[in-house]
């Protein structure tokens, strides 16, 4: 693995349950879960050959550190990036043609409830994108993409997501504080509201959206006046349309 900031030590946390054994090349890395070796450089690894090397560093040095690893993949071993922004072609021309796995996770992955979008690129064999896959589902739930494009989908709807959850949620936690509530009292129901209502969609996959939200809703009372003011118009609708537009636009400007 290489690099171990906070997506990849968040992965690395439960990709350790599966059994592989994991070597870490990261300069300043203070330490690892345990089970697994850390290394400063590439020098203390240059006699081994791993089955899989995991490339978690930015994108910004990939053009710079990865040409040096393509010699340390062992025949039939293939690359996992999780390195947003960075294409399987360049990926795989930096590590001389190495088939590539590309990954879209995102950070929920540290409490085991990650969306990750998994993508194969040519070369990649069945069981190279099944490792990934399985790897990605220790971490929560993986959806495999075949096009490379549906990868920067995945990070304007998940990859992304978080942040627009959390904003959402201090928003709402802002404006119950206006109807008199403590801090500690808003943020308590706004994220239980929140958990809840996502409990009960998930424990009912096959009942539309729409339907649960309608469940809740008695004609001209509270929450069908509060859903007026929310969306009525369509307005949110509207505007979370052109902010997953925003983040795969800026996602493409990336590769």
């Amino acid at each position: 693995m290489i690099g171990c900031g906070k997506m990849g030590g968040a992965l690395l946390s439960h990709w350790m349950s599966g059994g592989e054994e994991f070597t870490i090349v990261d300069p300043i890395l203070d330490a690892v879960p345990s089970g697994a070796r850390l290394v400063r450089d590439r020098s203390a690894v240059s006699e081994e050959r791993f089955d899989v090397v995991v490339v978690a560093i930015k994108p910004q040095m990939i053009d710079e550190v990865m040409p040096a690893y393509a010699a340390l993949l062992a025949g039939g071993g293939y690359a996992l990036s999780i390195a947003a922004g960075c294409s399987i072609a360049r990926l795989s021309r930096l590590l001389g043609g190495a088939p590539v796995v590309r990954v879209m996770p995102n950070l929920p992955a540290a409490v085991g409830k990650g969306v990750s979008g998994v993508c194969a690129g040519p070369g990649a064999t069945g069981a190279a994108l099944a490792h990934a896959e399985a790897m990605m589902q220790r971490t929560g739930t993986a959806v495999i993409v075949d096009d490379e494009d549906m990868i920067d989908h995945v990070t304007a709807v998940s990859g992304s997501g978080p942040g627009y959850v959390f904003e959402f949620a201090r928003a709402y936690v802002e404006a119950a504080i206006t109807q008199g509530f403590t801090p500690t009292e808003a943020r308590a129901m706004v994220l239980g509201t929140i958990d809840g209502a996502v409990a009960m969609a998930l424990a009912d996959d096959t009942t539309d959206l729409a339907e649960l939200r309608n469940s809740v809703t008695s004609k001209g009372g509270t929450t069908a006046a509060g859903l007026a003011t929310l969306n009525g118009d369509g307005q949110l609708s509207q505007r979370l349309r052109e902010t997953l537009e925003a983040a795969y636009n800026r996602a493409v400007e990336l590769r």
